[in-house]
């Protein structure tokens, strides 16, 4: 049987699968998780540890159609500048069970679009920020920026307040499809804000474009991919678009008619990563790439790459912390997530509470089956030596999971020598492959596309 009829049977192009940032996928998030459990989770913290902090900002000026995020338009910095003074009780808050001596590997804002704060109020978060938690050496500040969102005041606010590392949406740079998706971003307002960024000294830039967009066709996303190299991004996140307009109203905008059948999108998606290859970037994991320099790049080297909900990472931190409303948090212990709407989140937190009000506690096999998708996702490959030595796992089992899950697969998968693998050619299909070790109902959410 040839690769696309394998490709095929096995649901590539008709499966939605989760994008597995975390494991359980938040879908299975529930009550139980209240502020109480999450203080108690920020208080056994050790003393001394670095941890990773994501601060959302929910607000846009305007709102693009492809987006199925949770957030907000506003004309009026008025209510930005409300939520950026709540960011700053939360931290408050925070740092009264925060254990002495902990620093930030990471710190990254995200949204929404983080670069709507003005500048006194980026100056003023970082601020509180770093009273509580100093960046750690080597630690990295990253923030998304929006070249339609960002002035010389905001750069130089976020450059002075450490920021090293920028991270610029892209999505595409063909007119015809920047219409289409609510989206207008020409190359040369990107290129002069990648260059204000570098010339503050910010040397690390990420860059995310999509495919799968209405209208792509490959010659198109060739275009946009070389305009895009031409800025050098460290890092690029090529991520396929997630067409769900039952769950996002506002994509609804975008034109059905004029959306690449699943078999295309596979196309475009196979277009742009041979043009990354070539240009001499290094492949992450199922849709990132990096130069060979990059922290992440030697992150996959060294077998330390993870996933997070901000996708790939070489962070290392054991607790990630997440601030704002409809922050995700992830403990040793589980995952915690605020309020999603910002008004509940504000009320909470304006009195003297948390606003967490769902998540999950890891239970049984839960940490074991997680890290298993963590590793396929990122490495495509799990070791049943590397389970049984760090998760205490009974071998027999992992033998019998190994080959109930492998089973419905046959050549797309290798299993040998207690190794269970996925060969290049069948990567398409991580995604699919890690749900056969996804303990829980498949059905519960309606998850996006395989490809």
């Amino acid at each position: 049987m040839t690769l696309d009829k394998q490709l095929v049977r096995l649901g590539l192009f008709d499966a939605r699968v989760p994008r597995y940032t975390s494991y359980p996928t938040a879908p299975h998030f529930a009550g139980g998780v209240d502020p109480q459990r999450f203080t108690d989770w920020i208080e056994a913290i050790p003393e001394g540890a670095e941890i990773s902090l994501y601060v959302h900002v929910p607000f846009c000026r305007r709102l693009c159609w492809f987006c199925a995020c949770r957030t907000q338009g506003t004309s009026s910095d008025d209510p930005v500048i409300a939520y950026a003074q709540t960011l700053r009780t939360e931290i408050a808050l925070l740092a009264r069970h925060l254990p002495p001596g902990v620093r930030l590997s990471r710190l990254h804002w995200g949204g929404g679009t983080p670069t709507i704060l003005p500048p006194a109020e980026i100056s003023a978060l970082a601020k509180a920020i770093f009273a509580v938690a100093p960046m750690a050496p080597g630690g990295e500040f990253s923030v998304e920026i929006d070249p339609n969102e960002i002035d010389d005041a905001r750069l130089d606010a976020l450059a002075a307040a450490g920021m090293n590392r920028a991270s610029i949406g892209v999505q595409d740079f063909d007119p015809l499809i920047q219409k289409a998706i609510g989206r207008i971003q020409d190359y040369t307002l990107t290129r002069d804000v990648a260059e204000a960024i570098r010339v503050r000294g910010v040397q690390s830039l990420n860059a995310d474009i999509l495919y799968g967009l209405p209208h792509q066709t490959p010659e198109r996303i060739s275009a946009s991919v070389r305009q895009l190299l031409s800025l050098s991004p460290d890092r690029v996140a090529l991520y396929g678009y997630a067409h769900v307009p039952w769950m996002s109203r506002r994509q609804q905008m975008i034109p059905s008619h004029a959306m690449p059948t699943p078999e295309e999108r596979l196309q475009l998606f196979e277009t742009a990563r041979q043009m990354f290859v070539e240009a001499g970037y290094d492949e992450i994991g199922i849709d990132h790439f990096a130069k060979p320099s990059d922290g992440m790049a030697k992150a996959l080297r060294a077998g330390q790459l993870r996933r997070n909900f901000q996708g790939y990472t070489d962070d290392q931190a054991q607790a990630l912390i997440g601030l704002g409303a409809s922050s995700i948090s992830r403990f040793p212990q589980g995952y915690a997530q605020n309020a999603s709407a910002t008004a509940a989140h504000t009320k909470a937190i304006r009195s003297g509470a948390f606003s967490t009000h769902r998540g999950h506690v890891f239970d049984g096999d839960d940490r074991l089956r997680g890290r298993i998708i963590e590793a396929l996702m990122c490495d495509f490959r799990v070791d049943r030596a590397e389970l049984t030595r760090d998760h205490d796992a009974d071998p027999v089992w992992l033998d019998e999971l190994f080959a109930e899950a492998a089973a419905p697969f046959g050549e797309m998968v290798n299993l040998q020598d207690g190794v269970f693998s996925i060969p290049e050619p069948a990567r398409p299909l991580t995604r699919i492959i890690a749900r056969a070790f996804d303990a829980y109902d498949p059905n519960k959410a309606q998850h996006s596309a395989a490809i």
